[in-house]
């Protein structure tokens, strides 16, 4: 399993400075098969400092969930201090 990109990101209004909610399209490789799913994610900073990400997947997918969703947080928070996030 591999993160290959998240596209079409796009950046809704939130009147909450330290709560940023994304949606996009996550391109997912599986077993040699490239597959696309949206999803919806929330940043939230912390008054420490800390972010977290909270991530929802409408559609469902056939794989387990645990792992998927630790590797998708870090490529997140990889790309949000890259400053590849819309502002």
């Amino acid at each position: 399993m591999r993160i290959v990109q998240v596209k079409n990101i796009e950046r809704k209004d939130v009147p909450i400075y330290y709560r940023r909610l994304f949606s996009g399209i996550v391109e997912i490789e599986l077993l040699n098969k490239s597959t696309e799913r949206c999803i919806d994610f929330t940043i939230e900073t912390k008054p420490t400092g800390q972010k977290d990400v909270f991530i929802t997947m409408p559609d469902p997918i056939d794989y387990p969930l645990v792992p998927l969703m630790k590797a998708l947080k870090s490529y997140l928070n990889e790309l949000d201090d890259a400053g590849g996030l819309p502002g």
